[in-house]
C-alpha cells in the first residue's frame, strides 16, 4: 500500500507524517469530511469511514485527539488505496469473507507504519518483542496515537496475542490482534483477571487471563502484562514467549474455534465466530448475510462477461460482476 501511495505521488509519505489531515486536504481528488462520533462506521477498528463516492470521501470522527484523527485518516486512506488497484483487491478476494477483515487489518498497519517509522520503534520495542511499559515509553517518544503506537507493537509480538487498549471502564477501546481472533472494539474486558487487578490498581499487573468475544465467550488463557496510559490501560497478551519473563509455556487452548462454511445462497466459502441461527444451526453468510435456511437466490448474467455469477458478486442496482463493473 505504501508503495502503490509513493508511485502515485512520490514524497507523500513523509508528507503525510509530518500532518496526515492538513496534507489529505490539498488533495484533488479525495474528500476529508469530519463527523461525529455517533456517525462514524461501527463496523471499522477505527472511529471513521471510506466512501468510494464518487467523490471518494474519508470521513473521521471529530472528537478524538488530533494524533488519533490522523491514524483514522490513514486507515482510512488505505481503504481508498486498496479499492482503487488491481493489485491491492486481488490478494483480499482469496480470502474466506473477501478480505474483510485482512484489509481492515491492512489498513492499521499501513497508518502505524507511516507514523512510525522503524528506527524509532526500534529503539523502543526489544528483539524479545514489547512490554506494556515499552509501548507506553514508545507513545510518550513518537506523535503517534496509541492506536498506532498498538498496531506497531503487534507487529513486534513474539507469539499470537493482541495488544489492548482499554477505558477506564474496563470497555476495548481499540485492538490489535496477532495471529488470534480479533476482538470487538466497545467490548467489556474489565472484570477478566489481570485486567480487572491492573484497573483497580495503579495499573501494572503480570499474570494469566482471558478475554471476550461475542455472546460473552472467553478465549484461551494468555499470559498478560499490563501499564497505564494517561487514562487507559495498555495490555499485551501472548500465547507463549511473554517477553517480560524468562520462560513461559504455551497457554492450553480452550478458546473459541471457527468453522468453515460453504453458503447454501452464493456458494461462498467463509469462517465464522458469528451466533449460529437457532433453525440450521450455520451462521449467516458474510457476503449476502444469508444462512442455510435462507431460499436460494438463482445466479445472475453479467452483461460485461456473460457468464453467470452468484448474487454476491454485483453491486446493488449494477447487472455488471465485481469483476467487470
Amino acid at each position: 500500500m505504501i508503495t502503490e501511495l509513493e508511485t502515485a505521488r512520490p514524497g507523500a509519505v513523509e508528507l503525510l507524517a509530518q500532518d496526515t489531515l492538513a496534507e489529505l486536504r490539498t488533495w484533488p481528488e479525495l474528500t476529508v469530511k469530519d463527523v461525529p462520533e455517533n456517525e462514524a462506521a461501527q463496523g471499522c477498528s477505527v472511529a471513521g469511514a471510506y466512501d468510494s463516492g464518487p467523490p471518494p470521501r474519508l470521513s473521521v470522527a471529530t472528537s478524538n485527539s488530533h494524533a488519533r484523527r490522523d491514524f483514522t485518516a490513514l486507515h482510512e486512506l488505505g481503504h481508498h488505496l486498496q479499492k482503487n488497484s488491481f493489485d491491492l483487491m486481488e490478494p483480499f478476494s482469496r480470502e474466506a469473507d473477501r478480505g474483510v477483515l485482512l484489509e481492515d487489518a491492512a489498513c492499521d498497519a499501513f497508518a502505524a507504519q507511516i507514523l512510525l517509522p522503524a528506527h524509532l520503534v526500534d529503539q523502543h520495542l526489544d528483539a524479545k518483542g514489547p512490554t506494556a511499559a515499552a509501548i507506553t515509553e514508545l507513545w510518550q517518544a513518537s506523535n503517534a496515537s496509541r492506536m498506532a503506537v498498538c498496531v506497531r507493537a503487534a507487529q513486534r509480538l513474539p507469539a499470537p496475542g493482541h495488544i489492548l487498549l482499554i477505558d477506564t471502564t474496563g470497555h476495548l477501546a481499540f485492538a490489535a490482534s496477532h495471529g488470534l481472533p480479533p476482538l470487538r472494539r466497545g467490548s467489556f474486558q474489565g472484570d477478566t483477571a489481570v485486567i480487572d487487578r491492573a484497573l483497580t490498581g495503579p495499573g501494572h499487573a503480570q499474570g494469566l487471563t482471558q478475554v471476550r468475544y461475542r455472546d460473552d465467550i472467553l478465549g484461551r488463557e494468555l499470559h498478560t502484562d499490563t501499564a497505564p496510559m494517561d487514562g487507559y490501560l495498555v495490555a499485551v497478551l501472548v500465547t507463549d514467549s511473554a517477553p517480560w519473563r524468562a520462560f513461559t509455556r504455551p497457554t492450553r487452548d480452550t478458546g473459541p474455534n471457527a468453522r468453515d462454511y460453504i453458503c447454501a445462497n452464493c456458494d461462498e466459502e467463509y469462517r465464522s465466530f458469528e451466533p449460529a441461527c437457532a433453525s440450521c444451526r450455520v451462521p449467516p453468510c458474510p457476503e449476502c448475510g444469508s444462512c442455510a435456511c435462507s431460499p436460494r437466490v438463482t445466479d445472475r448474467l453479467c452483461t460485461g462477461c456473460f457468464i453467470r455469477h452468484p448474487p454476491a458478486m454485483f453491486r446493488a442496482g449494477s447487472d455488471r460482476c465485481l469483476d467487470c463493473d
